[in-house]
């Protein structure tokens, strides 16, 4: 196991121990990392107690199809946009009904990259019931493999911020 893969199921753990603290419950929409938080989340045993459903939404069809995300939002920004971030978490918030959502938008590569959007390029979406949704926009370095990693890592780091910031 690499150092990365130690600090997701490190942070994994973190957040499975707070979310059952506070009785909540998690979903997520992915696209870039194909997975790969939902993976990290049920490697943990247990996880069924605080980890709802996950949703890959891989090509932009299935954005619209699964999570709502409307068609003239991709056009007019792009699938790896902090807009459609935020209608991927608003969507799997709705559908799975669970108190913290997260999504995940972006370009791995080696290929699909722009100068306006290079490989790394990763966009995610935030969102507790009854809050605001919040988008953020990261440029991860390195391989495939390691974008996406980055990504999930990211991902749960935010997740266990916004978790402890709300009050038990």
């Amino acid at each position: 196991m690499d150092n990365l893969e130690e600090k997701i199921a490190l942070q994994v753990k973190r957040l499975a121990e707070r979310m059952q603290h506070k009785g909540w419950s998690m979903a997520c929409a992915e696209s870039c990392t194909g997975g790969l938080l939902a993976k990290s989340c049920t490697d943990l045993s247990g996880s069924s107690r605080w980890f709802e459903c996950a949703y890959v939404t891989y090509n932009n069809e299935a954005k619209s199809a699964m999570l709502g995300v409307p068609p003239q939002l991709i056009q007019d920004y792009g699938a790896v946009s902090e807009q459609v971030a935020a209608a991927m978490v608003k969507g799997v918030l709705e559908k799975a009904g669970v108190d913290l959502a997260v999504s995940i938008t972006g370009i791995a590569g080696p290929d699909g990259g722009t100068p306006e959007k290079p490989v790394g390029t990763v966009c995610f979406g935030f969102a507790i019931r009854g809050g605001e949704i919040e988008s953020v926009t990261r440029l991860f370095n390195g391989d495939r493999n390691l974008i996406r990693q980055q990504s999930v890592l990211f991902a749960l780091d935010k997740l266990l911020n916004i978790n402890r910031s709300v009050g038990d």
